[in-house]
């Protein structure tokens, strides 16, 4: 089977991934406005009516904002956690043919060829939930918003071909940066956001080595650099003899090339 994955943007501002097989389309959050999905995925020859479900991991602007349009304007099905559904006040929204689909954490289910599998994840919503996909054998992880990696965590990510990881924050540069101390508290809590420092240190001591690709996410535009989380995790990557790793950092502003298993 055919799989591409291109990441549309990720970082604070909004979230969104794109996971396409033969037969099956899948963003991955909506946490652009619709139109921006619109501009984004026309960018990559992709428009969203062809979308077939709609993958939300928690209730935050930035990774769900999109969804009360796309569901307003598109017969789509969109997943999330019940509690997920109750913070976003999900039931008020206006659907036109769309569905929203409870799904709780822990139990696989199929989005046309592809079967998704929710964990749960430590972070500040309601009841969030990273994803795996799996696309006729290659599998695509999912990992952002979470505030430290615990082993039922990475264990979900092992067996992955493709890992999309969190690396939000460099930690020096969040402690003298401009946020008010009480949130930079919550981005270095054990609810808040992975640091560069935490990706090398679950390189170096959980990760299995599988993936083929490792693809950063979520970096805060103010407390991180996208050349200062590549050599983090690079050269934890070399540390366990694993250089041959491909490695990509997403943008903000736009989609990253695609990448075809």
């Amino acid at each position: 089977m055919a799989v591409q994955l291109t990441i549309l943007g990720s970082g604070s501002a909004g979230n969104c991934a794109y996971v396409e097989t033969g037969e099956t389309r899948v963003l991955v959050d909506a946490g652009f406005s619709a139109r921006q999905i619109r501009k984004r995925l026309a960018s990559i020859g992709r428009v969203p009516e062809n979308l077939t479900g709609i993958l939300i991991t928690h209730e935050h602007s930035d990774h769900a904002g999109g969804l009360k349009m796309l569901v307003k304007d598109l017969p789509v099905q969109a997943f999330m956690t019940p509690g997920t559904l109750r913070a976003l006040k999900a039931d008020e929204y206006e659907l036109n043919g769309s569905q929203l689909v409870p799904v709780p954490a822990g139990v696989p289910f199929t989005v046309g060829d592809i079967e998704v599998t929710p964990f749960s994840v430590p972070h500040d919503a309601a009841e969030p939930v990273a994803f795996t996909m799996n696309c006729g054998g290659a599998k695509i992880t999912q990992l952002t918003d979470i505030g430290y990696m615990p082993d039922h965590v990475a264990k979900q990510l092992r067996e992955s071909d493709v890992l999309i990881l969190e690396s939000n924050h460099d930690l020096e540069m969040l402690r003298v940066g401009p946020y008010p101390w009480t949130l930079k508290q919550r981005l270095m809590g054990r609810y808040g956001h992975l640091s560069n420092a935490a990706v090398g240190r679950y390189i170096r001591e959980q990760f299995d080595g599988q993936a083929q690709q490792v693809v950063l996410a979520h970096l805060s535009s103010k407390n991180n650099h996208p050349a200062i989380a590549k050599h983090e995790a690079a050269r934890a990557l070399r540390d366990r003899g694993l250089a041959n790793t491909q490695l990509m950092v997403t943008s903000q502003d736009e989609p990253t090339a695609p990448i075809r298993l």
